[in-house]
């Protein structure tokens, strides 16, 4: 079974500690379900320093970099 989890980033695209966001650490069942988590936290991460975030199916990834800054 795959597993979905995000990497964070900062503007220049290194890697940034994974803030205490609530993550699961074995990642999340469905791409949804972590586009759903990033959601309804992309804000606490912007405040914990992440810029941007890569979404990752096990090692492969599935898009990114994604900025968390809103379009102005």
């Amino acid at each position: 079974m795959s597993s979905f989890r995000w990497v964070f980033e900062d503007a220049d695209g290194e890697p940034v500690e994974r803030p205490d966001a609530g993550q699961p650490s074995a990642g999340f069942p469905t791409q949804a379900d972590a586009e759903t988590w990033v959601g309804e936290v992309w804000r606490d991460l912007l405040d914990g320093g992440v810029e941007q975030v890569r979404l990752l199916e096990d090692a492969d990834e599935v898009y990114g970099p994604m900025s968390l800054r809103p379009v102005e």
